[in-house]
């Protein structure tokens, strides 16, 4: 497992418009290289607009690496991904093991992550594709990604070309964007990152651990913001050990779902939820598509990584830990607003 780097800084990003006008910023404006990881890349107007944006940094010498899920983007026509690669972007389906028209079998790539010239990564939850955009008369889903700088961008880099490469990493090509310059950052911005994994054939399961201690650390208080929300037994006991500690906790879900199955499943677990003193709250805006979670105020996860056995045995995942108190309580703050704002609480009558 991977170790805290110090010298980082981070800006929350919401999804929707503020995510994609940074990331079509973030493109525009890249020097050197461009890697571009996601589960979803759709041929839609935000699709069409992110592949023209990465088209020209292409056309102008940038290095592009754009690998999709060959499950979740199959319908990507071969004209669009013909185009791509004309422009001169390095483009590539994550593969599964075996896979016909009617069967699939092997991990899914599920991870969402972009780093920019080796000095500015994305992290989050956001796949490609209008879902999470801000388009007229379609606003965004409820989605979070974190803009970091400094020394975590360089291991999200070196994951890229790991995962470019079939998990056998090409240190030539890394070593060419190297930089061993990083910005020294103060140390009042200073923030404390983590990278964590889930990828069980790999024998990957950082983040699942990293929920297990965050529960069996936890002193007073965890907020979970989570779109597909169904914890494996390891988890529920810990849930209940900190409850019955004293710890509050909430747990954001979604009111509405596009996994139909998935919110059914959710509401299953919610007699017990509330039996165990767990604060359930639905969120009515929108489809809730983010997965975070902050522990006491000073420490948090955000990324791909869903509470439940799919991302924890199916999926390559990725997520950041973050430890910095000033920033933790801000996330902390904006999850109590949804609260307010945009959510039911569940109640025992609810339940029933």
């Amino acid at each position: 497992m991977n170790n805290y780097t110090k010298n980082n800084q981070v800006e929350l990003v919401p999804g929707g418009k503020k995510y994609f006008d940074l990331l079509l910023s973030l493109i525009q404006n890249a020097k050197k290289s461009i890697h571009l990881q996601t589960y979803i890349f759709a041929n839609d107007e935000t699709g069409v607009l992110v592949a023209n944006a990465l088209k020209s940094s292409a056309l102008r010498g940038v290095k592009v690496y754009l690998l999709v899920d060959g499950y979740a983007s199959k319908n990507l026509p071969a004209s669009f991904t013909k185009q791509l690669q004309t422009a001169g972007i390095n483009f590539r389906f994550f593969e599964p093991i075996f896979k016909s028209s009617h069967f699939y079998f092997g991990r899914r790539l599920h991870h969402k992550v972009i780093v920019i010239d080796v000095k500015y990564g994305l992290v989050g939850g956001l796949n490609v594709a209008n879902h999470y955009n801000d388009l007229p008369k379609n606003p965004s889903w409820l989605d979070f990604a974190v803009l970091v700088e400094g020394e975590i961008v360089q291991q999200l880099c070196l994951l890229c070309w790991k995962t470019w490469n079939g998990f056998t990493a090409n240190t030539t090509l890394f070593r060419c964007e190297y930089d061993s310059n990083v910005q020294q950052f103060s140390a009042e911005k200073q923030v404390n990152i983590k990278m964590t994994r889930n990828d069980w054939v790999r024998g990957k399961n950082e983040i699942s651990k990293s929920y297990l201690s965050m529960f069996q650390s936890s002193k007073s208080e965890i907020t979970i913001l989570c779109s597909y929300f169904f914890p494996g037994i390891k988890i529920r006991r810990q849930m209940v050990k900190a409850a019955k500690r004293g710890v509050k906790i909430k747990v954001i879900v979604a009111g509405l779902s596009d996994v139909l199955v998935a919110k059914y499943a959710e509401r299953w677990l919610y007699d017990w939820l509330l039996r165990n003193k767990i604060e359930i709250y639905e969120y009515q805006k929108n489809i809730l598509h983010a997965k975070v979670a902050v522990c006491d105020n000073n420490w948090m996860t955000i990324g791909s990584y869903n509470i439940n056995d799919i991302s924890a045995y199916a999926s390559i995942e990725l997520n950041l830990e973050l430890q910095n108190a000033a920033f933790c309580k801000g996330i902390r703050q904006t999850m109590d607003k949804i609260i307010a704002t945009d959510c039911v609480e569940i109640t025992a009558e609810h339940s029933l």
